[in-house]
């Protein structure tokens, strides 16, 4: 396998190139074009021959492999191209849609074996098994093992739903031929036909597995919350620069695993000259954008820090919603005084699965913070939480 990627991808360590991360996606759909097409010839004359139904569906599952390869070559082909008037983010995105396109595949495939399957056993028909099944299911599992194992290694290497999924299929294809084999024997020592029930077994194998993968590779095009690891890398790279006060409101677009883009919000104390603290979030944007190929944009929020009343108010309010142990956090917070009442106004991030409502959470810090002083009222605005990372 490291012999194929050293042989036909040059710079091959380099994923986070587009280049380099489109030539793994073609290597793998041109390995599994060529050795499906090999199964499907074999396992078709085999099933043919021995009149076998697990036989010719388990051969046709190949086939539909090869049409999965063919759609896989073609995702990484267009999303290689690069960005235009219509699509100013790229094109990357394609590979998402090609790896749901082998999903379905894998989903119809499944109904179709079960329908076949119960056909044969509502009207049996003799199967002929001979050491030529024995040989070709053995050999069949030989190969989707190791290219399973292809899969998954290209598929972790460059981060690649849709070879994560094509891996997946080559795992269930091991099982299912295994089933298939075992069958095939037990027919073999003791003449009874168990050929459709075998065909039952996989076809729900396959279904249930489609039925995931269509889960798993269309999460990236409803939009799924970004890496916790990539999040907790960058907001604490960020921390560590001198002038940055703290850091919220962190918002991440995917439109392909190497097109990042993310926007957050830096506090700055207010007194710092602005020029300086402009220069130090250019510096953080082009640092992120080199280290982690993310196009990030901060929005800088002055923040007061000499304000005793505020500070003294903050560390309640920090106390108050810690006590209420929801994963609640908050931001942006400052007062507004008038001659009969003060304001207080924050920020308040709510996780989607809080089990309090916004209603209620208002409720509770409005009463103990009218306990201090019957001059506060509290106004707050709620955030929704894009990244599922606390820090």
């Amino acid at each position: 396998m490291n012999f194929l990627v050293k042989k036909f991808i040059k710079d091959y360590d380099n994923v986070n190139n587009l280049k380099v991360r489109t030539g793994y996606g073609k290597l793998a759909a041109s390995v599994g074009i060529i050795s499906n097409l090999v199964l499907f010839v074999t396992k078709l004359i085999v099933g043919l021959l021995s009149n076998s139904i697990s036989i010719i569906a388990n051969g046709v599952d190949n086939l539909s492999d090869m049409g999965s390869s063919v759609v896989t070559l073609f995702g990484f082909k267009m999303s290689q191209r690069p960005a235009d008037s219509e699509h100013p983010y790229g094109h990357q995105r394609i590979e998402y849609i090609a790896g749901l396109i082998v999903s379905i595949l894998i989903l119809y495939i499944g109904v179709k074996i079960g329908i076949q399957s119960v056909q044969r056993i509502i009207t049996p028909e003799e199967t002929v098994f001979g050491v030529w099944s024995i040989i070709v299911l053995v050999f069949s599992i030989i190969v989707k093992f190791f290219q399973g194992r292809f899969y998954r290694k290209l598929g972790t290497k460059i981060n690649s739903m849709t070879l994560i999924a094509t891996g997946a299929d080559s795992r269930n294809d091991v099982i299912t031929t295994g089933s298939v084999l075992l069958g095939t024997l037990f027919s073999m020592l003791t003449n009874i036909n168990i050929d459709g029930y075998l065909g039952c077994l996989v076809s729900i194998f396959v279904i249930i597995s489609g039925i995931q993968l269509i889960k798993d590779t269309t999460d990236p095009l409803i939009g799924k919350a970004p890496d916790k690891k990539l999040i907790s890398k960058i907001t604490k790279d960020i921390r560590v620069h001198e002038g940055v006060l703290g850091t919220h409101d962190l918002v991440c677009h995917m439109y392909g695993e190497n097109k990042c883009f993310m926007s957050i919000h830096v506090e700055v104390s207010y007194k710092e000259d602005i020029l300086k603290s402009h220069d130090m979030i250019d510096n953080i944007e082009r640092e992120i954008k080199e280290k982690y190929n993310v196009e990030l944009v901060i929005h800088m929020d002055p923040v007061v820090i000499d304000d005793n009343e505020m500070n003294y108010l903050k560390n309640i309010v920090d106390k108050l919603i810690s006590d209420l142990n929801v994963g609640l956090s908050f931001h942006d917070f400052r007062l507004v005084r008038g001659e009969t009442h003060t304001n207080i106004i924050f920020d308040i991030v709510r996780p989607t699965d809080c089990k309090l409502s916004t209603k209620e959470i208002k409720t509770m810090l409005q009463k103990e913070i009218r306990k201090i002083d019957k001059r506060y009222y509290i106004v707050i605005n709620f955030d929704n939480e894009y990244t599922n990372y606390q820090d």
